[in-house]
């Protein structure tokens, strides 16, 4: 698109409204964007953007993913410009643009990373084409926005460029089927010990075969419908992967992945499942970027899970963990609540899941609650559950219908009060906390800190 008045007046305009929040101390990652787009509304299309985009898509796990991914990049010298301080919808975008260009819009950059969301692909894909686009997985979420996978799939499907080259999960039967007219290469896992013969979670997106819609057959079972498959009927199968992790070990932390007949070890930062698909992830896109296997196991060595979405502290043999567990996404959620259970050692958990703007409300639909496995917390090595926050109320009796005996929770509604209630019984203290309230979270794991060494004093 032509650069034209209205687009140089919105750039203007843009550039003035992100001065102004850096003199009042704000760091102003969508406003400037905002204002761009309702100014000229095909801003993004009329923006000179760098000669290569490399794009991160998915419901679960795309930040981690694009945090690694950036982190290697870094490691290795090389320049770009990224979304990672901003939002991943189309205002933060456009602000990540505007930021990182010159006076007149020409991109002081020749690579950029996008964490595009999935949702908000209509926003921006028919205005820029990534060169490669990552997709870690499709799954229902918040039920105001993404309440259908399939709903998901079909805007990506009409919205990715076809120029595009796809990243995918050959281990999910929905993110494998995107862009069918794509170039594409798969990543997925041989085998994990942890695989299941049937699925124990409430969701499971892919019921039936998703070409002829008739029976499927569940080869290998992770997560909820991660994992592969065969129709008996069309002849349907989960994708052979191009990067396949062949041995995943996790006693030494590591995983050897396969492609073109060469094996490379990696470090691996975490030892849950999810976070296994997204170290592959990044591999399988750092390899198609041009990195070598050298180049991203050394940055890989050096590196660890963004502290905004999981990190551990230790102190007097007490270990509180941080881990991010999305309000309103029941996948999200499921999966903390799987990790929590198969952690070793005596648990206690520590739970404020409200929706951080909705919590102020009393209209907020809480029947995600009742698509999330609270039936994981359900376990003799949990020893007690603390419930914090505005709907208190609605998880305790949620919690209470998964089997967790009464004596075992712990419920308030002022959530700086949950640290006093911790039992001392625990070896080990989860924090989950959702995506905007992880300052809350950090003075709550500050409170216990500073209760075991008071503790420790005495």
């Amino acid at each position: 698109m032509k650069r034209n008045l209205r687009f140089y007046f919105a750039l203007m305009f843009a550039r003035g409204t992100a001065l102004v929040l850096k003199l009042i101390g704000r760091k102003g990652t969508s406003m400037p964007g905002s204002w761009a787009i309702i100014l000229c509304p095909d801003f993004i299309g009329r923006m000179p953007k760098p000669e290569k985009i490399i794009g991160i898509t998915g419901t679960n796990g795309k930040t981690t993913v694009a945090n690694m991914i950036e982190d290697v990049l870094e490691d290795n010298g090389i320049d770009f410009i990224c979304n990672r301080s901003g939002t991943n919808v189309h205002t933060g975008i456009a602000s990540t643009l505007i930021a990182n260009s010159r006076f007149f819009g020409k991109p002081k950059h020749k690579l950029a990373v996008f964490e595009m969301d999935e949702r908000s692909a209509p926003n921006f894909f028919p205005y820029m084409q990534p060169d490669i686009l990552l997709c870690t997985n499709i799954f229902r979420d918040s039920y105001k926005r993404n309440a259908h996978a399939e709903f998901i799939l079909d805007v990506l499907n009409r919205e990715i460029p076809k120029g595009t080259r796809l990243v995918l999960n050959a281990d999910d039967p929905l993110c494998s089927s995107i862009g069918p007219e794509n170039e594409r290469v798969y990543y997925g896992i041989d085998h994990l010990d942890t695989d299941k013969e049937t699925c124990d979670n409430i969701v499971n997106d892919v019921p039936v075969c998703p070409k002829c819609f008739g029976p499927l057959v569940r080869d290998v079972v992770r997560y909820h419908h991660i994992g592969r498959v065969h129709c008996e009927n069309c002849g349907y199968r989960s994708p052979e992967p191009d990067y396949r992790a062949t041995d995943v070990d996790i006693a030494h932390m590591r995983m050897t992945v396969e492609k073109d007949g060469r094996a490379d070890v990696y470090p691996l930062a975490n030892a849950n499942n999810i976070n296994i698909y997204n170290s592959l992830a990044a591999v399988a896109m750092l390899r198609e970027f041009g990195l070598t296997p050298e180049q991203i196991r050394s940055s890989f060595e050096k590196m660890g899970i963004s502290e905004t979405r999981y990190s551990e502290t230790e102190a007097n043999g007490r270990k509180i963990i941080l881990h991010l567990a999305k309000g309103q996404n029941p996948v999200a959620c499921s999966r903390a609540f799987e990790n929590i259970r198969n952690a070793p050692g005596k648990k206690a958990v520590i739970m404020f899941l409200d929706d951080y703007f909705d919590a102020r409300h009393t209209v907020e639909n809480t029947a995600w609650f009742y698509d999330t496995d609270f039936e994981f917390l359900n376990d003799d090595s949990i020893v007690q559950v603390v419930i914090a926050g505005a709907r208190h109320h609605d998880t305790y009796v949620r919690t209470l219908l998964a089997g967790v005996p009464a004596e075992r929770i712990v419920h308030m509604r002022e959530e700086s009060a949950a640290p006093a209630a911790v039992t001392p019984e625990a070896d080990t203290v989860f924090i989950l906390y959702d995506v905007y309230t992880i300052r809350l979270a950090n003075e709550i794991r500050q409170k216990l800190l500073d209760g075991v060494k008071e503790a420790a004093s005495k």
